[in-house]
């Protein structure tokens, strides 16, 4: 029986996905900081629960040929809880990720063998992230009790400190775009010249929250987000020329400005208010040959290179011949629903945020696709109102009813039981799952195959380096009649071939 203050020695053999490595000593899980998988590291125990303990690292005894300094110069030291996996080298990452889908598949997903194909990596794992959340803090001057005015300090643009809602100024990051990073320095410099205060939710006073930045790599185009706790921001036009000029100077060019105004203490992002203060409302990326306009509010996936390689992989597993309906739940903004729309009969999308729908319907008139509609609402609710339509001309139901193919593409949750349960009405013959969160995708796996569903395989997209998150593309083909009854039958055999 181990005990808190006990030294030991384990080898890391998985990672957390908050960058923590995992060991085992006599079969009890210990998490270690500052250990990546391969490392035989000497621990002292912190915390000792029922079947797993917390460490703190003494030695590396012998360290993983995957172990590496990390290469971030701007807020790793600081305590920038960003890079989970910033001291494991690049094929060491793509490695752990593609073990952690198998993993969760068999364990979380009921699955002997899955076929888990090799992870899609990237060749060049810097700098791609199309869309930055910074938070700001401090800043301006505060008016304490009794008229006290007080500096609040320096204004810090960056990340939050890991398990912790304290920001971490970042000044470079290799994720974010140079745009990004240069927006970050402009509006860090406009708050001490200016004397403009960041919000701080212990008190609910101060104007700037968050600094979100969407760069359109394809185009160059720049979209600079300010939410704020108030109805405007003094000086806004000095600000907006800050910001046009830094983004010039990193070869991006500013095409909108939009405050957000977010005046309640929750710990949402965004408020539900967007007003545009300079140029346009939308900025234009373009995938795969295909244009799409981008909304403050709206969804897109992060890592516009490695989303090509991912909607190619939906498309191969959608294989569609021309003649299939297909069925985007948690559409967005259309995006991988219009890349499959050309070898589609007719595609139909359920997206529950309104802005996102009006920007898928219009990206797909920007690209002249004309058998895509959409519906707003939420999936598991308006789907299987859809199913149960009896309106001989609501087309869009009749299309629903008689899909071939459902692409899922849910949040980090996963998809709700009632709208599994809907997918298995409808009966499509192939379900394409897109995943953010590898044990969500298991568990949904696990219930589609109650509903009739045999998992095919599964290929991990890497579209987060240096992160512990990884995409992942799952095939599920529906089990004929024909075909439970040859397994059956082999069962009765002695014998289970599927």
């Amino acid at each position: 029986m181990f005990e808190k203050g006990q030294i030991c020695t384990v080898e890391i053999m998985d990672m957390s996905d908050q960058g923590q490595g995992i060991g085992r000593a006599d079969g009890m899980a210990v998490f270690v900081p500052d250990t990546v998988v391969g490392d035989l590291a000497r621990v002292q125990l912190t915390k000792v629960k029922k079947s797993y303990a917390f460490a703190k690292l003494l030695e590396i005894e012998e360290p993983s040929p995957h172990r590496m300094e990390p290469l971030c110069e701007g807020g790793f030291q600081k305590g920038c809880g960003g890079c989970a996996l910033a001291r494991l080298d690049y094929p060491g990452q793509l490695a752990l990720k593609e073990k952690q889908v198998r993993d969760k598949l068999c364990r979380l997903g009921d699955l002997a063998a899955p076929i888990v194909n090799q992870i899609l990596g990237m060749d060049d794992p810097f700098h791609y992230r199309n869309k930055a959340q910074f938070p700001v803090s401090t800043g301006g001057v505060i008016t304490r009790k009794g008229g006290i005015v007080e500096a609040a300090g320096d204004p810090a643009v960056g990340f939050f400190r890991a398990k912790s809602h304290e920001v971490v100024d970042c000044e470079r990051c290799m994720l974010q775009s140079p745009a990004a990073m240069a927006a970050a320095e402009a509006l860090r410099q406009f708050m001490k010249e200016d004397h403009i205060t960041a919000w701080d939710e212990r008190w609910e006073r101060g104007l700037m929250r968050h600094l979100i930045v969407k760069t359109a790599f394809g185009t160059g185009e720049v979209m600079v987000v300010l939410v704020i706790n108030g109805k405007g921001i003094p000086n806004a036009a000095k600000l907006i020329e800050m910001l046009d000029s830094a983004i010039y100077e990193a070869g991006f060019s500013l095409e909108s400005v939009v405050l957000n105004i977010h005046k309640k203490k929750t710990p949402e992002i965004l408020g539900e208010t967007c007003v545009p203060i300079a140029g346009k409302q939308t900025i234009t990326e373009v995938i795969g040959g295909l244009s799409f306009e981008i909304s403050a509010m709206s969804f897109f996936q992060v890592n516009p290179a490695q989303t090509e390689k991912l909607y190619a992989k939906v498309r191969e597993y959608a294989a569609l011949t021309g003649e299939e309906n297909v069925l985007d739940l948690y559409c967005g903004i259309g995006t991988i629903g219009l890349s499959c729309a050309a070898k589609a009969r007719q595609v139909v999308g359920i997206e529950s945020v309104r802005q996102a729908v009006l920007d898928a319907n219009r990206n797909a008139v920007i690209n002249g696709i004309v058998n895509a509609r959409y519906v707003c609402g939420k999936a598991e609710e308006e789907l299987p109102r859809l199913l149960a339509s009896t309106d001989p001309e609501d087309d869009i139901a009749r299309i629903v009813r008689s899909a071939d193919v459902v692409l899922l593409d849910p949040p980090r949750a996963g998809c709700r039981p009632e709208l599994l349960e809907a997918v298995g009405e409808v009966a499509p013959e192939r379900i394409v799952y897109v995943s953010c969160d590898p044990a969500t995708l298991a568990r949904d796996v696990r219930l589609l195959g109650d509903l009739g569903y045999t998992f095919m395989e599964a290929t991990p997209v890497d579209m987060f380096p240096w992160t512990g998150a990884v995409e992942v593309v799952s095939l599920l083909s529906r089990i004929k009649t024909s075909d439970k009854v040859e397994v059956k039958m082999d069962i009765e055999d002695g014998e289970v071939t599927p």
